[in-house]
Formats: structure tokens, sequence, C-alpha cells
């Protein structure tokens, strides 16, 4: 059965000769999986694949960098953190480099790991807070527990972020979103649906081949219709209702606030941060940090690749300056970023492009 389904999708999409439509896939797991799965290369030309915003670490401004090297550097506070963040560039160094000169950085992977480190810490800890719905309710978890137990020395500096009003500030950048399975298991349908009233069509899907192609298959399906749509095509894992109990969590320690997207700017209502109860909690303030510009290096166009305005192969530093062993962009360090899924299976077949 599973068989039939995965052949009738593919034949979908193979055999399309309708108007062009271009797919966004906005989350960097599904990138990864259609680039390693070969989807690209079985679509006809009117049918485009673009990549947007869905890595949490792409998606992180230059000035976060540069805070929490500030932490690491000038209030010698032990820095936590996923290990995508350590390589990418702040505006005069990474938190690599920082740790090279002395900053006390340590990789970890969950944030109940770097509450671990704290009760065996004189030193202040914080933990680099970035991601979507997905890896939010682990934060928030860490913050519970650090309270009930008198953990003083464990904070958060916030860069999360929500992925509803990116959508938005994306309309019209595509004809349909393939969402996140993962992200909607927490955050629900809801959000996604509602935006149907606004014009905006998208399709959940899960990570799988038959998963992915066959929400591709659906999009080209509604499409024909000529309105906006939504449908759920991984409903085993994604309800409407999402995870109440996550939810739950989130809302008790954090609240929406506008954010800065690397390549979108502030997008308001975009972002979390931690509510009045619980502010001696966030690093910001706690260290007083002044604020940072941020300066990213400008041959990098990550945000116009975050924002499907350009491939990676059309940048200048794309596979020579920028690869994955000396990254320029936050799209290259990430293991889901575009630029890295591009120079890790499509590089051999579209090299950079000379200007």
């Amino acid at each position: 059965m599973q068989d039939d389904v995965l052949m009738q999708a593919r034949n979908l999409l193979t055999s399309y000769a309708g108007p062009p439509l271009k797919i966004m896939e906005v989350c960097g797991t599904h990138t990864h999986e259609i680039f390693r799965l070969g989807i690209r290369n079985i679509l006809p030309k009117s049918l485009s694949l673009i990549s947007g915003p869905g890595c949490p670490v792409c998606v992180t401004p230059v000035s976060y960098i540069d805070e929490a090297i500030y932490l690491a550097l000038e209030k010698d506070v032990l820095i936590t953190t996923f290990g995508d963040l350590l390589r990418v560039p702040g505006s005069a160094m990474s938190l690599a480099r920082a740790r090279q000169e002395g900053a006390r950085v340590r990789m970890v992977y969950s944030p109940l790991d770097a509450l671990e480190l704290a009760k065996n810490e004189t030193r202040e800890v914080v933990f680099l807070s970035v991601g979507f719905e997905t890896t939010v309710p682990g934060e928030c978890l860490a913050l519970k527990q650090a309270e009930e137990q008198g953990i003083a020395n464990f904070s958060l500096l916030c860069a999360n972020k929500t992925m509803p009003m990116a959508y938005q500030a994306l309309k019209g950048s595509a004809d349909a979103f393939l969402y996140p399975g993962h992200v909607l298991a927490i955050a629900g349908t809801q959000s996604c649906e509602a935006l149907v009233r606004e014009g905006v069509s998208g399709v959940v899907a899960g990570f799988t081949a038959s998963e992915i192609l066959t929400a591709l298959a659906c999009i080209v399906h509604e499409s024909a219709k000529g309105k906006a749509f939504f449908v759920n095509c991984y409903p085993r894992v994604v309800k409407a209702t999402g995870n109440p109990a996550a939810q739950e969590l989130v809302a008790h320690y954090m609240e929406a606030c506008d954010a800065e997207w690397r390549g979108l700017g502030v997008i308001k209502g975009s972002g979390l941060a931690l509510k009045k109860a619980y502010q001696h909690r966030d690093a910001r303030l706690r260290f007083a940090i002044p604020r940072q510009e941020g300066r990213a290096n400008p041959h990098c166009r990550c945000g116009e690749v975050l924002r499907g305005l350009c491939l990676p192969t059309d940048c200048r530093v794309f596979g020579r300056a920028c690869t994955p062993s000396h990254p320029i962009g936050a799209c290259m360090v990430s293991s889901e970023g575009t630029c890295a899924a591009y120079f890790q299976y499509g590089l051999a077949t579209k090299p950079a492009r000379e200007d």
C-alpha cells in the first residue's frame, strides 16, 4: 500500500505540466532529506523547490553571537550551547575562536545538561537558548528545575523564535509552504489553518521519502483548484491541538516578543522572552549586556538565501572561501543549513557562479 502511494505521488509530480509552481520548505531537515533522496532531480522545471528560514541557527542574528562572546570574554561566565552555534561567525570571531582565546564555552546536548553543569559550578552558567517550538519546552523545563532546586547561577540568553509570523512575513515568496512536522507536533495546526484566510497555502509533511513526496503531490493537486489551502499530510504525528502540556509549560515561563531574524529583519511577535517573574534568569538583564550592532561578512548572502531570493550557488564565496570547514555564514555552519545541504549534495552538479 505504501509503495502504491509513493508511486502515485511520484507520477503526479514527474508528469506535472501546469503553470510554474514554487514551493518553499521551511525546515532544514526537509531541505537535507529532499537533497539526500534526490527529489529535486525528478521534478520538472515548472516545479521549483526553494529553501526558507527553517534553521534556527541560520536565522539567529550576528548580534546574538556577539552577545554570547561578550558574556564569555567580559563577564567570565560559562557558556553552554548546542554544537552548531560554536562555529557561527560573529562580528569579530566565533565562539570556537573565543574559546581558543580563553573563554569558557562548553557544548551540551540539552538544556538539562547545562543545568547539571551549573549545579557543580561556582561561576555563572548561561545556556544559549536558540530554537523554534520544538526546543523551547526543554529550555523551560530546565528553568523549572532551576527554580525548584534553587540553582541560582543558571540563566538563558534567549533567541527563541516561533514560525507563524515568519510565514506571514514570507507571504508571496512561494505558492505554498511545506510545513515542518516536528514544529507543528508541538504547536498544532491552528495557526497554519488561520493563514489560509490570508491566502497562504501549505501542507504539513513528515520526513520519509513517501511522506515528503505525498506532501508535494498534495500541493500540486490542491494548487490546481485555484484557492488557498491547508492539508495535514502527517496526521500520525501532528494533531490540530499539538502538544498541550508542552504549550502550557512554555506559556508559564515565556511570552511573545519582537525578534530579529537574519535576512528577514525584525518580525513582530515572532520571538519568545522570559516573563517578568523569571527575568532574573534572563542573561541580557542579569549581566547588563550592552547593545551589540552585529556586522555580518559583506560577502555572505545568507540573508537572501533564507528569504528564497537566491540559491547558495549564486553566492560568489560559496564552495570557495565559504565551505563547511571554513564557514563565512551561518547557513554553511549549521547541519540543517541550506548552504551546507547544497555543498554536500549539489556542488558537484552546479558549481559556484563567477561574477
